[in-house]
């Protein structure tokens, strides 16, 4: 459960920190004190797309902390599947932290440790789940009514086993469609294949030759100048008619040196490095003179080099470098292969499909078994909720008509209610009202309560259109709800308020220029004094908190 949440600069909120308790926890205060900011700050913290707007004025950022105490072994499981493990370090608390800044950026935290958005969102989704007005208005919507009865069924296996063949059906048909072309087009694609591999395959292409063909290139159109070079060199090593090459004078040098080293030591040592010196410049001489041999090329080797460079960039223009030209004709094989024996692949493809068709239908059949199966528990522990809600007289109904199949199956699913005795069920969305739809959703979500593995439960707003023996109703619903888990309810109805374990105010004050919102937990006397003034306005009186205080004995609270 959320036990403490902490908030800076949100909206009109410079600094709160609230804390939760387990059970019932109800939080009331005047239209525009902030309780929507709540709301907004918690689906911040479980890593909801938010604003920047939401930053308070003045502000350069905003700053939300989470704690939660308590964690079922359920969720601890599905957190350690997201990476996020509890310690013995943390307490067994999970804390969650996000920044908010104007300039775009903001952060997140898990416990301390740097997180992202999405894993948040994750994790939120195993902590606290947020009913709002707007899941009133999703309700009208038939898409979602397959849910909430796929969750009364208790049959997820099945349905990830049907995903699974779905997904596999729906890959093979894709496959099947994409071979089964016209013939026309099939030997247009097989004329073109045949010729680009033929193209390919005669080029006879390695990956560097370009490369190796442009420097060999250079290397001819400039063999005039290296034989110039190398002759030189070779000469000026070895000498000629008229003067002495390195090499011979280096040995002279050497002998020089050997004369005189009996009486002068130090110069056998000298003597000895040049001696190395000319071994090294003959190994030199050596290969110059095989360089300058082997520079002799024929005017027929450099046109072919020029020929076969212009055949590689023709094939380069059209398919990319050698690399990727022969990844290209491997492609082209594999695919003419393919086509080559279309027909009998086409074979093999369309009795995968059938064979999975199959599978899928018989799964989906086994499916649409199962939500009849749960349609009729659902509407009778609905109808039970709906009773207690003082709507007695409603009764809901489920409608499964078939339909092609798709990744939920071959079903439809849709509520009807018949308001009244004797009227035929109709579409939900279409003849439900306001007050309606707030306890046909809190029916619902009592009937789940014990299917959802979820800690909290957030509702803002229930109340709507409601009031009197409906909204104290839903208020006892609220709180027996609270035996199991935890729940947090925005209201403006006493008979509600009254119910909770804790109650909290939230109050708007204005110091100077500036709006500031603070939420304080009350006490019994308090609660008599909030309570008196949601029923009665700013003028209370003694009658008044009478009421008050009869609201909250009636609810087992005392002074």
């Amino acid at each position: 459960m959320i036990s403490k949440l902490y908030i800076e600069n949100i909206a009109v909120i410079e600094r709160a920190e609230i804390d939760f308790d387990k059970g019932f926890n109800v939080l009331t205060g005047e239209t525009g004190a902030g309780k929507s900011i709540l709301i907004d700050s918690i689906n911040a913290v479980l890593g909801q797309r938010t604003s920047r707007e939401l930053i308070r004025t003045g502000a350069d950022k905003a700053f939300v902390s989470a704690q939660f105490d308590g964690i079922s072994a359920g969720t601890v499981n599905a957190l350690a599947e997201l990476g996020v493990e509890l310690s013995e370090e943390d307490g067994g608390s999970l804390i969650l932290q996000r920044e908010i800044r104007s300039d775009g950026r903001g952060s997140v935290k898990i416990n301390d440790r740097p997180a992202t958005i999405s894993t948040l969102r994750s994790v939120g989704r195993e902590l606290i789940n947020i009913h709002g007005q707007h899941e009133n208005q999703a309700l009208m919507s038939s898409d979602k009514h397959m849910k909430y009865l796929d969750m009364m069924g208790g049959y997820s296996d099945k349905l990830e086993e049907y995903a699974a063949i779905y997904k596999s059906y729906t890959a093979a048909l894709n496959a099947f469609n994409k071979t089964r072309v016209d013939d026309a087009e099939k030997a247009r694609r097989i004329d073109m294949l045949k010729y680009q591999i033929n193209e390919l395959e005669s080029a006879d292409l390695t990956v560097g030759e370009t490369e190796s063909l442009k420097k060999k290139r250079d290397i001819i159109q400039n063999a005039e100048r290296i034989a110039s070079s190398l002759g030189n060199a070779y000469s000026l090593l070895n000498g000629g008619e008229e003067f002495d090459g390195a090499l011979s004078m280096l040995e002279q040098c050497s002998e020089y040196m050997a004369e005189i080293s009996g009486i002068y030591p130090e110069c056998g040592e000298l003597a000895e490095r040049l001696s190395s010196l000319v071994y090294e410049l003959e190994d030199v001489s050596s290969e110059v003179r095989s360089l300058n041999e082997d520079n002799e090329y024929s005017p027929y080797e450099l046109d072919e080099i020029e020929s076969r460079l212009e055949q590689l960039s023709r094939i380069q223009r059209k398919y990319g470098d050698e690399k990727q030209a022969i990844e290209y004709l491997e492609r082209a094989q594999e695919e003419l292969d393919k086509m080559e024996r279309a027909d009998e692949l086409l074979e093999e493809l369309e009795q995968k499909v059938e064979k999975l068709r199959k599978a899928a239908v018989k799964h989906a059949e086994e499916i649409t078994v199962l939500r009849r199966n749960a349609a009729d528990k659902f509407c009778e522990a609905v109808g039970r909720e709906l009773a207690f809600l003082d709507m007695p007289r409603v009764t809901i109904a489920v409608n499964i008509q078939p339909c092609e199949l798709n990744s939920n199956g071959a079903d439809t699913v849709e509520f009807l209610i018949s308001a009244n005795p004797g009227e035929p069920p109709k579409p939900l969305g279409k003849i439900a009202s306001g007050g309606e739809l707030s306890r046909i959703m809190l029916a619902i979500k009592t009937v789940l309560a014990d299917i959802d593995d979820i800690d909290t439960m957030i509702f803002d707003e229930v109340d709507t259109g409601i009031s009197g023996r409906a909204a104290y109703k839903v208020g006892v619903k609220l709180h027996e709800v609270s035996r199991s888990r935890q729940i947090i309810c925005i209201t403006h109805l006493a008979q509600m308020a009254a119910q909770a374990d804790t109650h909290m105010l939230i109050r708007k004050n204005v110091v100077g220029d500036r709006t500031f919102t603070s939420v304080t937990p009350l006490n019994f006397e308090q609660r008599k004094q909030e309570l008196a003034r949601i029923n009665g306005g700013d003028v209370i009186s003694e009658s008044m908190l009478k009421t008050a205080e009869e609201l909250l004995n009636n609810a087992g609270f005392y002074q």
